[in-house]
């Protein structure tokens, strides 16, 4: 690390000292001013002579000889750019616009928003040295998609886990989320989660966002913390001139009934002399809506294969408001030195209230499918009644980040600089749950039962089962009654409150110096710090009356929740004590309630933690001949750790604060190639290494001894980083009239998967720690085709179709179940082994139509003591379709619809058949009007 740092500094004072040689720089704009990513610069009378525009379609050309040149620009969909440009000083600026539309045989091909942004994605990323995947911020407007999850599940070999109909947490090739890395404009993003790594995409509205840049084979000058993929969100850049654009929509979900509402606005400008570039975004959305849910547990019985041991009917009902704006500034010093401000600031209020009925402890039925059910709950979750929470469970979840650097011309060099901090946090203050109970006692043949009912366990359909009462003799509850409206047997069993806190501060800095070699490549070294602390801090408490106030469910203010129309079906939710009469509890008054801390709760879950990450690089880009070009290097990072959690006894007595440090250092080369055999066909091959830290919680040095039970958690402060050897090949057709045809195939070797060891202590204690130890393989291919029909005669010319697929398979070892044991008969978790995604569209000059399918496998979602007891992700598919027309040049309307297939979340255990949750959200529309001004 040290003689990185000692090179970099060596190579930075030669730079200062070097003769300047001309240079040529710029930017390659589109027709409205806006920046043109990876567009083709080349000096056409200079052999190999070349470069490729940044993100904000900046390009930077060095060693150029005196005179004049012929000046060269291509970009897919875009009529190439020729002009004479004359080099007699030290740096010569060329700006340059570039018109849309592509030169075919039957005329000239009209390029519409939509393919405007397909053009800017595909030319990025057929630009790039590296595997990449790239979507621009038009075309990520054409998808009906709320947040920026939604719009990465149409990247070839991405799926997300979803929450309340939204896609949330991101699986790249097969690779749980913790095992990807997820940046705004190349700064990683901090996470909310408390106890894992994981990045929630649903906070981030898609709006916010120019660029989306899925990194699926690393360079070194990345971070190596991608095992899956490294995804990199752009913000948007400032324009050339001033540019005015908004949104305004309405729309309707179908499940809640009620309206959702969205709004935006894009300004951006220069000013003085063009120094100062200037770019605002705002997003606003407020949407209301809910989900339909059953869930169940299921096990072996003696008599039968399988039955269900707890079974739920739960409504919920949501409402979620994202609010997020950006500040982007450039300022351009002189044509050597310029720096620029990004800042980001997402934030997002969720409110839920879940009601939920249980059937616990149930029995195995007999040979009539009668079953005893000792114990029902009803449930009603909430929070406080004030103005801001309003009576329930309010989730507040906020990033915040901020990055200031800078872009400097050193002789023939450019040395890059950054610095940034971000923070993500996430509270949830007095989230409250009432819990009502009934033991009813029954008679069956005239003796008296165990407390309890008798239910009818109805299998025939185990997709969705069903519970209806059986009649017993001398019961007064009618056996065509599943809803158990006898309310005066659920007395009040639990009334609590909990508060919880998590935060994670991420402040880093970077230096990049990258000097060319004339007509070869370039030499690239870098050094990054970053430092990570991470808080949770929860508390819990239950509370009592003091009096036998609300002692059963029939004397408390009720709301009925049993709605004919409940998606999974024929389900009765039936009574629940109000929201409003929980929010309205006035806790804190003594002479009513008695409080209880609970730190069996929480105490061993809070914890700190401090990380630090020094890291370094050198790699080269080298052009091997006129057509191979070779990227190799090394990263170097070394790691350091400490970590504060709590040892409890009888999970609430607390006995001390433990702390542990620890450190670790990860060598990590890597080689890409990329064979340029035409114009249109590239070649790419990549060998790369890469890692994953662990979840934050398994690192933590917690001692959870349950003396009672004779078992004992520990947390692992000693885990290393699982590591992972790639193997990438991609082969990639590009078509001038925006397309492109690509099938590609990827191997992963990964070492030191974490899995939960079992052990028993000389104490006869059954001992639970997180290890390294699991090993497993990926391997798998993608194939991708976007192209616009234009060989079809007319008006079909406006047809294009987007078809992409992906097929993943994975072998594991180590991977152990609940109990410690290792299983040998599972690929690794996660891991869907068919993605598929494709899109019909139409456009011409004003109208967009398109529709568009999104399916997802199966897969292992979480593994169990064997193989009856594994949950799966079950398969999704959904379709969407939006459609646009512009009226005017700046005025353009739109229409939207989401979830048309009524697609569930649904987790089975062990069997497709035996359903554990089955979640609806049915559809969602939205229309409005777009404006947008460019001068």
């Amino acid at each position: 690390m040290k003689k990185l740092l000692l090179l970099t500094l060596i190579l930075s004072s030669l730079v200062f000292v070097a003769k300047a040689q001309n240079t040529l720089k710029g930017r390659v704009l589109d027709e409205n001013g806006l920046g043109l990513p990876g567009a083709t610069i080349q000096l056409a009378d200079l052999e190999n002579t070349g470069t490729v525009s940044d993100a904000d379609g900046y390009y930077l050309l060095s060693n150029v000889p005196e005179g004049t040149h012929q000046l060269k620009v291509s970009f897919i969909g875009y009529g190439p750019v020729t002009r004479p440009v004359t080099l007699n000083q030290e740096i010569t600026s060329v700006e340059l616009t570039m018109q849309p539309g592509v030169v075919l045989e039957e005329g000239v091909l009209v390029l519409g928003d939509r393919l405007k942004g397909q053009a800017k994605a595909l030319n990025q990323q057929r630009t790039n040295q590296n595997i990449t995947n790239v979507v621009a911020a038009d075309q990520i407007g054409r998808f009906p998609d709320a947040n920026i999850g939604d719009a990465m599940k149409r990247i070839p070999g991405i799926t997300m886990q979803g929450d309340q109909g939204e896609a949330r947490n991101i699986v790249i090739r097969g690779l749980a989320p913790q095992l990807n890395s997820v940046m705004i404009n190349g700064n990683r993003i901090p996470s909310a989660e408390g106890d894992n790594r994981n990045i929630q995409m649903d906070l981030i509205p898609a709006d916010m966002i120019q660029t989306i840049e899925v990194n699926k084979a690393i360079t070194p000058d990345m971070d190596a913390d991608a095992i899956g993929g490294s995804v990199n969100l752009v913000t948007r850049s400032n324009p050339s001139g001033e540019r005015i654009s908004a949104t305004l929509a309405s729309g309707y979900n179908a499940l809640s009934e009620k309206p959702i509402w969205t709004g935006g606005l894009i300004y951006g400008n220069r000013f003085f002399n063009d120094r100062l570039g200037a770019v605002v975004n705002v997003s606003y959305n407020d949407h209301k809506f809910g989900s339909d849910n059953i869930e169940a547990e299921w096990t072996e019985g003696d008599e039968v294969d399988a039955y269900i041991e707890e079974f739920q009917i739960r409504t919920y009902e949501v409402q979620r408001t994202r609010r997020s704006a950006s500040i982007n500034l450039d300022y351009k010093l002189n044509d050597r030195h310029s720096v620029f401000f990004n800042s980001m600031y997402n934030w997002r209020d969720d409110w839920e209230n879940r009601y939920v009925l249980v059937l616990a402890d149930i029995e195995e039925p007999d040979a009539n499918g009668v079953s005893f059910v000792p114990t029902l709950e009803r449930e009603t979750k909430g929070g406080l009644g004030s103005n801001r929470i309003d009576n329930r469970r309010l989730e507040d979840q906020r990033v915040r980040t901020f990055s200031v650097g800078g872009n400097h011309l050193l002789g023939n060099a450019s040395l890059t600089w950054m610095g940034a901090w971000s923070q993500a946090s996430e509270k949830r203050p007095n989230e409250r749950y009432a819990v009502f109970v009934a033991e009813p006692e029954i008679e069956v043949d005239g003796e008296d039962e165990p407390q309890g009912m008798l239910f009818y366990q109805d299998l025939s359909n185990p997709r969705k089962p069903k519970f209806t009462v059986a009649p017993a003799s001398g019961s007064a509850l009618s056996g065509n009654d599943p809803q158990i409206q006898s309310l005066e047997l659920f007395e009040l069993d639990e009334l609590t409150e909990e508060h919880q806190f998590t935060q994670e501060t991420d402040i880093n800095g970077r230096i990049d110096l990258k000097i060319p070699i004339p007509k070869k490549g370039y030499i690239k070294v870098g050094t990054r710090l970053r430092h990570k602390e991470k808080e949770r801090d929860n508390q819990f408490y239950e509370y009592s009356f003091f009096n036998d106030e609300f002692e059963t469910l029939n004397s408390v203010p009720l709301l009925q929740k049993t709605d004919d129309n409940f998606l999974p079906g024929d389900y009765a939710a039936g009574s629940y004590a109000s929201n409003k009469w929980l929010g309205g509890l006035d806790l804190t008054n003594t002479a009513r309630f008695e409080e209880e801390d609970k730190p069996d709760e929480y105490l061993a879950e809070n914890y700190t933690a401090q990380e630090s990450i020094i890291a370094g690089y050198v790699m080269s880009e080298y052009a091997l001949s006129p057509s191979l070009t070779a990227t190799a290097g090394v990263r170097l990072e070394a790691t350091s750790l400490k970590y504060t959690g709590n040892e409890v006894e009888n999970e609430e007595d607390f006995v001390q604060s433990i702390s542990n440090s620890d450190s670790y250092v990860n060598l990590l080369p890597g080689v890409h190639f990329k064979y340029d055999a035409n114009e249109n066909l590239i070649v790419r091959a990549a060998w790369t290494n890469s890692l994953a830290r662990p979840n934050y919680f398994d690192l933590v040095p917690y001692v959870d001894n349950r003396v009672e039970d004779e078992e004992l958690f520990l947390g692992n402060p000693e885990l290393q980083p699982t590591t992972s050897m790639n193997f990438d090949l991609m082969v990639e057709n590009y078509y001038k009239s925006v397309g492109l045809i690509s099938a590609g195939y990827f191997h992963k070797q990964v070492d030191g998967f974490i899995y939960t060891s079992y052990s028993e202590n000389n104490d006869g204690f059954e001992v639970y720690q997180p290890k390294n130890g699991g090993t497993g393989t990926i391997h798998g291919v993608e194939a991708s085709v976007q192209r616009q029909l234009d060989f079809l005669p007319g008006a079909l010319k406006g047809l294009g179709v987007y078809i992409n697929y992906t097929y993943t398979s994975s072998t594991a070892d180590g991977v152990a179940n609940e109990d410690g044991e290792l299983r040998d008969d599972l690929g690794l978790p996660g891991t869907a082994k068919h993605l598929f995604n494709t899109s019909l569209s139409f456009e011409n000059k004003n109208l967009i139509v398109r529709a568009s399918l999104n399916y997802s496998g199966d897969y292992v979602d979480e593994v169990g003591g064997e193989a009856f007891s594994d949950r799966y992700y079950d398969k999704q598919m959904f379709l969407d379709v939006n459609a646009s027309y512009a009226f005017t040049k700046n005025w353009r309307v739109f229409a939207e619809a989401n979830n048309l297939t009524n697609q569930p979340l649904r987790y089975y255990q062990g069997s497709r058949d035996r359903t554990m949750q089955l979640e609806y959200y049915n559809m969602r529309f939205n229309a409005g009007l777009k404006f947008d001004l460019f001068n």
